[in-house]
């Protein structure tokens, strides 16, 4: 059984993309799983002052939400992140929190598994490159740790639209999959 952590970094709630994170979370609870799902949206996470002061003391010296979330990063075996696509890369929500992640580089983390869900306006299959290459950035720094999956729902961008699209079950059936 794995602790799994689902972060949501979709200022818009109920969107898109955490409508992925909800039937990821479901398929790894009904595999057995320990699921927490975590929301960025309305909470206060600064940006990195990029001091470096992490480094160290593997604390960021900004405490905000940010704290609590990357906690249970540390903790967590497998980390899931959620996004909508903006300008072909991640929410600026998303690059914020890897940003704040910095103080478990270096730390005896627990993740390796990791997983991007990512919804979007655009359709085409490149669409979710720049996303994967900006997550991919941040697993390079965890040797430990690999992509594990990405699903995409492309064509989706007003709320709801991502009913009934086959991007759902993919996300369902990543998280039964976990551990597997």
């Amino acid at each position: 059984m794995s602790n799994v952590l689902i972060i949501k970094t979709s200022p818009r709630l109920g969107g898109n993309s955490d409508a992925l994170a909800d039937e990821f979370a479901r398929g790894a609870a009904e595999a057995g799983h320990m699921v927490e799902t975590v929301s960025l949206a309305g909470k206060e996470v600064a940006f990195c002052r990029g001091c470096l002061a992490c480094q160290k003391t593997h604390r960021c010296v900004i405490h905000d939400y940010a704290d609590e979330v990357r906690q249970k990063m540390h903790d967590a075996d497998v980390i899931v992140w959620a996004t909508p696509v903006y300008y072909y890369s991640v929410s600026g929500q998303m690059k914020t929190m890897i940003d704040r992640s910095n103080p478990l580089y270096g730390s005896d983390y627990k993740f390796r598994d990791v997983y991007l869900l990512a919804a979007a306006a655009e359709d085409e299959a490149t669409t979710v490159a720049g996303a994967v290459t900006a997550l991919e950035g941040w697993i390079s720094c965890f040797e430990r740790s690999r992509l594990a999956g990405v699903v995409f729902a492309g064509g989706v961008n007003e709320r709801g639209d991502i009913a009934g699209h086959a991007s759902l079950l993919k996300a369902y059936e990543a998280g039964r999959a976990v551990g597997a």
